[in-house]
């Protein structure tokens, strides 16, 4: 043992390997390795089973020599080289093996062709079958034989033995692919043979809080970089091995700020979104902190704006990954949120006010354009002023006679309007009750409320019903057609439904403003009280002051596809409630 210590180990073993493979040996004093040795014999074998074949019919009668058949020789012979089937032919008989016996034939002969071939042979198949396989076929069969010699022995082993001790590691993939060019980001490498494993590097660094978990998945988490990518290996006791991949670094970024606007006095709440935001603990905007900032996950944080200044403003995310700054991304606005009202939106969404017109007459109005109402906790949407036709629309064939004529109205003030029809959650958490006739449903509009108990709820939360002239140019929402959309995609009517009676608010497409359910599923309450048209343009009408009935508008989920249009009317008795009549609200700014 050549350490000097009590154990025999790879290293010695090695060395006796290479001793064996590479030691010499002597045949008549010829200096020579074994395995070559064994060669030559082999061969020298062979080539005198050739001579012995050819010789035999070269010289015949050489071969066919009379043997002596008395005495010993011949017991030998018969005893030895004869059998039933043998290649000796015996000529004649002989029962006394020592001389006691005369034997009529005095000798044997070897059966000439037969057994010179068979001896022949018999000496080729031996020297063959002890002879190393030597051909280049031969060679590259043998599994053993890693140098290619054509002979497995002590240097195939030492080769071997070099590779002593555990498999080296091969990666797989890499989860995830990319991080932040801070570090920081933790990955997951599935592989085989990956139990040694001492160290994970990416771009020559070390990552840390190595682990790992099994011979098939290791986890660390990567050191910073420089942007782009960089080789990750895996390191054990005996080898480094690359992974197939990569690893990408990136900037940590804000790709959103939604949304990107609200009003100067702060308050607006707002999510930003990009890529490794986690760990995020400060928000700025226009480089004054924000409040309320959660990380929800790598892409997302969410903040509420501060107090700035009118005009476009930068949003930054600060945290353990650095510093990610999205330049001019929010804009601050000098827009107007009434005293009663929470800002949800300052301005329109492009997507639910398709019309330009309309989202250019929200914005000039100045005021915000989606609010909650405190009191009730309603959700509203603006309504600009303007200018429309109030009536039967032009060719409409199946107007009412009271839908006509159609006049020119004017409204020269903008006013909020409920999203939805009111419904039985809303007004039982303000009333304590549910009047409903198909009640305990909390999403459905409540109805069976007559126009005066309204007033009950419109004076405890400051709400107010719309005029009639305010219903129909919100359900209009900039058309002229009899309705504003499909009727089946836009109201519920007495063909498309399946459960009897009303149906949940906002379960159809809204109109251009972003109200639901202003055609079918109730009827609803307008101010007014009811009365013919008059011919001739109107500004801000608010009906008679007198009068026996109350105007209603919007149809309900009982009535046929040709009453539901935005100019169909209904006049009903204010102190009458019925199932199928509720009511929107409305607020001045």
């Amino acid at each position: 043992m050549s350490d000097g210590a009590q154990r025999f180990s790879a290293d010695d073993l090695r060395r006796v390997a290479r001793k064996l493979g590479e030691g010499d040996r002597h045949i008549d004093g010829v200096r020579i390795g074994r395995g070559r040795a064994r060669m030559w014999i082999m061969t020298a074998l062979a080539v005198c089973a050739v001579v012995l074949a050819v010789g035999y019919f070269a010289f015949p009668r050489f071969f066919l020599r009379e043997l002596p058949t008395s005495g010993f020789l011949k017991a030998q012979v018969l005893s030895g080289l004869t059998s039933p089937e043998g290649d000796l032919a015996i000529l004649g008989s002989s029962r006394d093996i020592h001389g006691e016996s005369k034997m009529k034939q005095s000798t044997i002969k070897f059966n000439s062709r037969l057994t010179s071939i068979a001896a022949s042979a018999v000496l080729a198949l031996s020297a063959i079958s002890l002879s190393p396989a030597i051909t280049p076929a031969a060679a590259q069969s043998c599994s053993g034989d890693n140098n290619n010699d054509g002979i497995v022995d002590g240097i195939d082993l030492a080769t071997v033995l070099g590779a002593w001790g555990s498999c080296p590691g091969v990666v797989t993939s890499v989860i995830p692919g990319h991080g932040s060019n801070l570090g920081g980001t933790q990955i997951t490498i599935n592989g085989t043979n990956l139990s040694g494993t001492t160290a994970v590097t990416i771009g020559g660094v070390a990552c840390t809080s190595l682990e790992v978990l099994s011979p098939t998945v290791v986890k660390a988490v990567t050191p910073a970089g420089t942007i782009g990518d960089a080789p990750i290996a895996i390191v054990s006791s005996n080898a480094t091995s690359p992974a197939p991949t990569p690893f990408t670094y990136v900037l940590q970024s804000i790709t959103s700020v939604s949304p990107n606007n609200g009003i100067y006095s702060g308050g607006t709440a707002i999510t930003i979104t990009g890529t490794f935001l986690s760990g995020a603990t400060i928000v700025k905007v226009g480089g004054v902190p924000a409040t309320n900032v959660v990380a929800v996950d790598s892409n997302t944080v969410t903040a509420v704006t501060p107090a700035g200044s009118v005009g476009a403003a930068s949003v930054e995310v600060i945290g353990a990954k650095g510093t990610a700054t999205a330049t001019n991304a929010f804009l601050y606005i000098a827009i107007v949120v009434p005293t009663w009202a929470t800002l949800l939106e300052a301005f329109p969404d492009p997507a639910v006010v398709t019309d330009a017109n309309l989202r250019a007459a929200i914005m000039a109005s100045g005021f915000a354009w989606r609010v909650r109402d405190n009191a009730a906790n309603i959700e509203m949407l603006l309504v600009p002023g303007g200018t429309f036709m109030m009536g039967c629309s032009p060719g409409d064939a199946e107007c009412s006679g009271d839908e006509s004529p159609a006049h020119q109205v004017t409204l020269t003030n903008a006013f909020y309007m409920g999203k939805t029809e009111v419904t039985q959650a809303e007004w039982q958490a303000e009333m304590g009750s549910n009047p409903s006739s198909f009640g305990g449903k909390p999403n459905n509009p409540v109805e069976n409320v007559s126009w005066d108990t309204i007033q009950n709820f419109n004076s405890a939360t400051g709400l107010r019903l719309p005029t009639e002239a305010e219903w129909e140019f919100a359900c209009r929402a900039g058309t002229t057609t009899a309705r504003y959309g499909e009727l089946n995609a836009i109201a519920w009517y007495n063909q498309n439904w399946t459960n009897y009676g009303t149906q949940p608010v906002a379960t159809k497409l809204p109109n251009a403003l972003g109200l639901y359910d202003t055609i079918g599923n109730v009827w609803e309450w307008c101010q007014d009280w009811y009365e013919p048209y008059a011919a001739g343009s109107v500004t801000n009408p608010t009906g008679p002051a007198t009068g026996g009935y109350r105007s209603a508008r919007g149809v309900s989920w009982g009535d046929y596809p040709n009453n539901c249009r935005c100019s169909q009317r209904l006049y009903w008795d204010p102190l009458n409630a019925v199932y199928n009549i509720g009511f929107r609200v409305a607020r001045n700014p």
